[in-house]
């Protein structure tokens, strides 16, 4: 996984490349601990910098920003903001004033929202919890490692073909022995990760959107914003889609400078080091401050901006766009299901799992992508990192 909000990036990509191979070097455990706490903050400021700066473009000040930890703090807050709307929203909000707990309202998020004086929701931000980017990750390595697959099926139909002397366009195979070559060629491609003779293409791996920002306006201030954003020194729109459909914003993938400085100073000022205590790196090394993680660091960072209006964030929130239920389709829609996809999302959860937990190495990462595990394996692996009980009702 290449996850671009990161400023070592290249240093994660190598690791997640090393695990999936079974073959972890000395040091990455230390390594991939500093880069979650290192890149994480980074993330936090460079977000927290940016849409203040936005914010302060309009006339709603003065401002106050909020924490929020789960979706049903954020539809609370969506609930009591009481601007003018359009009917639809009264309709919206009045199901889930009679309904709140049919919204999904313990659904865990890591997220900023930021109000005016009149509780007006004007923006807010949030950082991809590590089970989220498991997923998306697991979607973008899985469909990559599929296409493997499927070259690797059509070159062994390929062969068959020119063995009985028929090109493969008028080559007929039975559908059980295409899911027979299908296994095989999915047997193949693993042998290849175990073997270490696979690499990864960054391009297929790309997540843009572990760092996201929104802003809630009024539809005409819409074209300003993206204006005002091109007028930011050093800050470019690299992607931008505009959804119509159920799902109405605009969404861009801005590459944003951070500044290091910032960033260092309110590490030392925030006294930040004390979050990131029991993850297995020294408190007096914490305390030194970001300065010696970051050689080799990006001085760019690629987030995404959410640009909405109030009637079109009611309804993601609580209409025919339900956040939540497009996350379900997501991850019901998968071109490819099968155990190697499984193992891709086990591998990348482990991963950060490690990261967070207080062990300060380990032997070998706990799922090998040809092997086959169940959920349960990699709940009772988090456990044994954390040294946990397994509460099992029989010893």
């Amino acid at each position: 996984m290449y996850l671009t909000s990161f400023i070592h990036r290249n240093a994660l990509f190598d690791i997640a490349e090393r695990w999936f191979c079974n073959c972890p070097e000395p040091g990455d455990c230390q390594t991939l601990k500093k880069i979650l706490i290192c890149d994480g903050f980074v993330v936090h400021e460079t977000l927290a910098a940016l849409i203040r700066h936005l914010i302060d473009t309009t006339d709603h000040k003065p401002y106050r920003p909020k924490y929020i930890r789960s979706k049903g703090e954020l539809r609370d807050i969506i609930y009591n903001d009481r601007r003018k709307a359009p009917p639809r929203v009264a309709e919206l909000l009045q199901r889930y004033d009679e309904n709140p707990d049919y919204y999904y309202r313990e659904a865990p998020i890591n997220a900023v929202v930021f109000l005016d004086d009149a509780n007006h929701l004007l923006g807010s931000y949030r950082i991809k919890r590590p089970k989220r980017i498991a997923e998306k990750a697991n979607r973008r390595i899985a469909n990559w490692i599929y296409e493997k697959v499927v070259e690797q099926a059509k070159a062994m139909a390929r062969e068959r073909a020119k063995r009985h002397g028929i090109p493969l366009d008028r080559f007929i195979t039975p559908e059980e022995q295409m899911i027979e070559e299908f296994i095989r060629a999915e047997e193949l491609i693993a042998e290849r990760f175990r073997d270490g003779g696979i690499k990864f293409e960054k391009t297929a791996m790309t997540i843009h959107d572990v760092g996201a920002l929104k802003i809630v306006t009024d539809s005409d201030d819409l074209p300003r914003f993206e204006k005002d954003l091109l007028n930011v020194r050093d800050i470019s729109i690299i992607e931008r889609e505009e959804f119509r459909g159920k799902y109405r914003a605009v969404n861009c993938i801005l590459e944003v400078p951070w500044n290091a400085e910032h960033v260092c100073r309110q590490y030392q000022t925030k006294e930040a080091w004390k979050r990131y205590t029991g993850r297995g790196i020294l408190d007096e090394d914490l305390q030194k401050g970001l300065e010696v993680f970051l050689p080799d660091a990006e001085t760019k960072i690629n987030i995404e901006l959410i640009l909405t209006t109030f009637p079109d964030m009611v309804e993601s929130e609580f209409g025919s766009s339900l956040h939540e239920e497009r996350i379900i389709a997501q991850r019901d829609n998968k071109t490819y299901k099968g155990y190697i996809p499984m193992n891709v999302e086990f591998l990348v959860e482990s991963l950060f799992a490690v990261g967070f937990s207080p062990r300060t190495d380990i032997d070998r990462p706990p799922i090998k992508l040809w092997g086959r595990y169940l959920p349960e394996t990699m709940g009772s692996y988090i456990r044994q990192l954390h040294d946990m009980p397994e509460h099992d009702l029989i010893r």
